[in-house]
C-alpha cells in the first residue's frame, strides 16, 4: 500500500472518529427525546461536524496555532470528507428498512448505525486520497501539527 493511501485511510479513520461520536450522540438524544427522522439527522450531523471539526482543531492548536487559524485549517482539511461520510452513513441508515425508527435497546439500531458508518468509510477514503493528492482536505492539516 502506497503513503498516499495509508495517508487517506489515516485521515477517514479521524473523520470516522468524530463522525461517529457525532451521529450516536445525535441518534442518542433524538431518540430519546422522541424526534423524529429529518430532526434526528439534521442533530446527528450537526455534532459529527462539530466533533470532527473539533478532534482536528484540538491538535493544532496544540501546535501553537491561534484559534482562528486552527477552524480554518479544520473546515479546509474535514470539511469535504464529513460530509462525504455523513451522505453516505445516513443514505443508509434510512435504506435499511426499520433502522430509523430503532430504539437505543434494538440491534437493529446499533448494526445499522456500525455498517452504514463502515460502508461511509470504505467510500470515503477515494474521496481523501484524491484530495490530499492535490494538496487539499487533510494535507492542510499537515502543515500545522505531527500527525501520528
Amino acid at each position: 500500500m502506497d503513503k498516499l493511501t495509508r495517508t487517506a485511510i489515516s485521515a477517514t479513520l479521524h473523520c470516522l472518529t468524530g463522525c461517529a461520536i457525532g451521529e450516536v450522540l445525535g441518534m442518542v438524544i433524538a431518540t430519546a427525546l422522541g424526534w423524529h427522522n429529518a430532526a434526528t439527522i439534521a442533530l446527528s450531523v450537526a455534532l459529527a461536524f462539530l466533533f470532527g471539526y473539533a478532534l482536528t482543531i484540538r491538535p493544532v492548536l496544540a501546535g501553537g496555532v491561534p484559534l482562528r487559524q486552527a477552524i480554518g485549517v479544520a473546515l479546509a482539511a474535514d470539511t469535504v470528507s464529513i460530509a462525504s461520510m455523513e451522505l453516505i452513513d445516513n443514505a443508509g441508515l434510512l435504506a435499511i428498512p426499520g433502522a430509523m425508527d430503532a430504539g437505543l435497546g434494538d440491534w437493529l439500531f446499533w448494526v445499522s448505525m456500525a455498517g452504514s458508518l463502515a460502508v461511509a468509510f470504505v467510500l470515503t477514503v477515494p474521496v481523501n486520497r484524491w484530495m490530499i493528492a492535490r494538496g487539499r482536505g487533510h494535507a492542510a492539516v499537515h502543515a500545522h501539527h505531527h500527525h501520528h
